[in-house]
């Protein structure tokens, strides 16, 4: 079954065609990091007036890298939620005209199930039930995948998502929009035990998550730092802000897994790419005898394959969306 992802939640723009759920044969991404690099994060309305321009290049580019035509799509899903209205709009009405024009039909896929969902394509013997971590600009959750119908969220963030704060973080430091790649490579450079950094809880809540203090914690230091004249090593505030960003995440993630049973692990999101939580998370799943997995680089951050992938089981359980959808 050839099913046509379309994912416009943020600001890329994408289009792809996946088989069966695991076979990816066109994955088309339109990045617009350059246009927003300035603003020094996502500037909403420029997202989806260049969506509006991008989408039909890109989805002509999904289909003609596959040898496609539209006939040959048997299932039309795309992102419904959550992301910034705007762009979904986007997105969503582009699916249903499409879907009215050919009579294919149409399925809506939850952003962050897509993106569990980018570890069946990268490791196609996986199958639920599983714990994922899911951990991007806009979400850090730990989510029970108990099928591929049901998942509970066992844990979220408070307030700022994990690469939220990584891109924070990173405008302090003076390195830009988004930050999270140049962090990690700094972050190789320098001494993760130079700067003492807080590891915030939630009372009552062992498994979310709170980034913003420490985000504050940092750029507080930064400031005292350099008002008192004092000298800032970048790759040693980059190291240390990083591995405690990644010890609170694994500290989530392997007491849940403890908690609940669960002997295989997943990461997904666009902060699942960063090498330091990778290799951190490949340790300490050895060390419990848990499997670990994770998507491709390229199916990190938002991209229509991983919808495609979702829409794909979120049609074979029979759940179809009507005209009437809606971001």
């Amino acid at each position: 079954m050839r099913v046509l992802g379309i994912e416009t939640s943020c600001d890329e723009t994408a289009c792809a065609v996946v088989v069966d759920g695991r076979d990816v044969i066109s994955n088309v991404v339109c990045s617009q990091v350059g246009d927003h690099a300035k603003y020094g994060g996502v500037f909403p309305e420029l997202a989806s007036r260049r969506q509006i321009e991008e989408i039909v290049a890109v989805y002509e580019g999904a289909l003609g890298q596959a040898s496609l035509d539209l006939k040959d799509i048997d299932v039309v899903a795309v992102t419904f939620g959550p992301g910034l209205v705007g762009s979904l709009l986007v997105g969503v009405n582009f699916a249903k005209a499409l879907a009215f024009y050919s009579g294919i039909p149409l399925v809506a896929v939850d952003h962050i199930k897509g993106h569990i969902a980018s570890n069946y394509i990268t490791h196609r013997d996986l199958e639920p039930p599983f714990l994922c971590l899911t951990v991007s600009g806009g979400h850090t959750q730990i989510v029970h995948v108990l099928s591929y119908e049901k998942c509970e969220i066992i844990g979220s963030s408070r307030d700022d998502a994990a690469g939220e704060a990584f891109d924070k973080v990173g405008r302090a430091l003076g390195l830009g929009y988004p930050a999270g790649v140049k962090i990690d490579l700094l972050a190789r450079e320098g001494d993760s035990e130079r700067y003492k950094f807080p590891h915030p809880k939630v009372k009552g809540a062992e498994f979310d998550f709170s980034f913003s203090g420490l985000k504050t914690a940092v750029i507080n230091m930064l400031h005292n730092t350099r008002q008192s004249g004092g000298e800032v090593n970048v790759q040693d505030v980059a190291a240390s802000f990083q591995s405690t960003v990644v010890s609170i995440l694994l500290e989530r993630l392997i007491g849940a897994a403890r908690k609940w049973g669960c002997s295989r692990l997943c990461l997904a999101g666009g902060v699942s790419a960063n090498s330091e939580l990778r290799e951190r998370a490949s340790l300490e799943c050895a060390n419990y005898g848990f499997e670990l997995f994770y998507p491709a680089s390229e199916y990190c951050g938002d991209n229509a394959a991983m919808i495609a992938s979702e829409g794909y089981y979120e049609f074979m359980l029979g759940n179809l969306a009507g005209f009437d959808l809606n971001p």
